[in-house]
């Protein structure tokens, strides 16, 4: 267990700390001006010496901060008294984000600025952790709660943009989700399993003025048995890990089950939480095991009657798989305990059978109608993906009552037309989008006609008549080639329903 107390949230404290920290411009790009660009790329790589190097010698309040909360260096009290002039030194203490004796202070935890880009505007806030490894120069003690990382910010985009009534973080963390879903929704419940990741996740709420937070304590659903809710979002501790002596259980990460069995149970259980329309997103591990592809088992742990909605961004081997993870935690190669680590890994994989683990998106929605189950592996960069998967989630409910009587093309789509030399007529045809899934889709002359005519005046049947006298071709046979496609088209979010 961590050696650090966990923080002490105080409203007050937090409102004195917050404005010392928008005084001393504690942000991101204050921050990135004052040690260079590179230096400050440096530090999201494990280096801080670059930082140190750029503001040696600089005795500013900014520097001092950045010394204290971003890095996770001990100050001289003098220097953050000035620096915290309303909080003071023993209002730092007595948050549980310092130690101090009459000359130094000694941070307990980082605070480091977090800036974000949803539907609703550009923002930033500060968000308080534990130390890294990088300050710890060492392996992560079990307990540590995580910073905002790699994985946060790949859910973040990822939450479809809507505004709802009620909202569930499950397995808050730091509390970086709740805080985002918050500005959508009218009450938002935190919840997880581990105290101190709880007093960081309210820490954060106070510390950047959000109040519609409902933290509580338990595992997976326990704490909201009977509730509903419009949006449940989750960055569960889905990392695979062996159940095995000397194998750390990281509380961030690893949920104390075996496999990928928390994922199961969180696909399992979330339907029941999720009220008419309601929309369940989560990041997570599957296994494929014994010529069974972890899709096709997790698609047979959601109901039929459900909208499912996977996508599988990569999927590695089990040595792969152990390697990152045990990386993870600060333990290199060069360690004495990396190898036992390893076997203990692989060791655990081989008794199941497994071959691979994936990695992705999930989406589950209780929807209307059809059910929409779409299952697919997409490798290439993405963008905006939430903004995407709720284009995608309209798209489905519209073609659930045939093609839109008129289309437009989407405003990120280009097409790209390949000639051989001397020749007039394109050998390939492609239309690209240059956001969301960034998909690619090859189509013929008719299919590129239709969509270039598509300009939300003409309907969908005059350009497919039109179509019909220019091929010299009968209407129903052209409708029939051309109608499975253009749905397809609609779906993926190249055409959009005209107003």
């Amino acid at each position: 267990m961590s050696d650090t107390p966990a923080p002490v949230p105080d409203p007050l404290r937090s409102a004195a700390l917050a404005a010392d920290l928008d005084a001393a411009d504690l942000r991101s790009e204050p921050l990135r001006r004052l040690w260079g660009a590179e230096a400050d790329d440096a530090l999201g790589r494990g280096m801080r010496e670059p930082i140190l190097r750029a503001i040696d010698g600089d005795d500013g309040v900014l520097a001092t901060l950045g010394r204290l909360l971003v890095l996770g260096l001990a100050q001289s009290r003098a220097a953050v008294a000035v620096a915290l002039p309303s909080l003071g030194v023993d209002g730092l203490v007595a948050l549980g984000l310092a130690s101090a004796d009459a000359e130094t202070v000694t941070p307990t935890a980082l605070l480091r600025p977090q800036s974000f880009v949803d539907a609703d505007g550009v923002g930033e806030w500060w968000i308080a952790s534990d130390l890294d490894e990088v300050a710890l120069d060492g392996p992560l003690p079990p307990d540590h709660v995580l910073g905002v990382g790699g994985a946060s910010r790949t859910l973040a985009e990822t939450v479809v943009p809507v505004e709802v009534d009620r909202a569930l973080d499950l397995g808050t963390g730091c509390g970086i989700q709740a805080l985002l879903v918050a500005r959508r929704a009218g009450t938002v419940v935190a919840t997880d399993i581990s105290h101190r990741a709880l007093a960081f996740a309210r820490l954060n709420a106070q510390l950047n003025g959000v109040t519609n937070i409902d933290f509580r304590h338990g595992s997976m659903f326990e704490p909201v048995a009977g509730e509903a809710f419009d949006l449940i979002v989750s960055n569960p501790p889905f990392v695979i890990t062996p159940r095995a002596e000397g194998v750390p259980a990281y509380e961030y990460r690893d949920g104390g089950l075996v496999g990928d069995a928390l994922v199961e149970q969180f696909v399992r259980t979330a339907p029941a939480h999720l009220t008419r329309g309601g929309i369940a997103q989560l990041l997570g591990n599957w296994e494929s095991r014994a010529g069974v592809a972890g899709l096709v088992r997790l698609d047979a742990w959601v109901p039929a009657d459900l909208d499912l909605w996977v996508i599988e961004r990569e999927e590695l081997t089990p040595l792969g798989y152990a390697e990152l993870w045990i990386r993870d935690g600060g333990t290199t190669p060069r360690d004495p305990a990396f190898t036992p680590l390893l076997s203990a890994w692989l060791d655990d994989f081989a008794a199941r059978g497994v071959t691979a683990v994936g990695f992705g998106y999930v989406l589950l929605r209780r929807g209307a109608g059809e059910p929409l189950r779409r299952v697919e592996r997409l490798t290439q960069s993405v963008s905006n993906v939430g903004a995407a998967l709720g284009t995608g989630l309209v798209a489905h409910d519209a073609l659930a009552a045939g093609l839109p009587v008129t289309l437009v093309v989407a405003a990120d789509v280009t097409e790209a037309r390949h000639l051989l030399p001397g020749n007039d007529d394109p050998s390939v045809i492609e239309l690209r989008q240059g956001g969301g899934f960034a998909r690619t889709v090859a189509v013929d002359p008719a299919l590129a006609g239709f969509v270039g005519a598509c300009d939300g005046e003409l309907t969908v049947a005059q350009i497919a008549a039109a179509l019909a006298d220019l091929f010299g071709v009968p209407l129903a046979e052209l409708w029939a080639d051309l109608e499975p496609r253009i749905r397809a088209l609609v779906r993926d979010g190249f055409l959009l329903p005209g107003e």
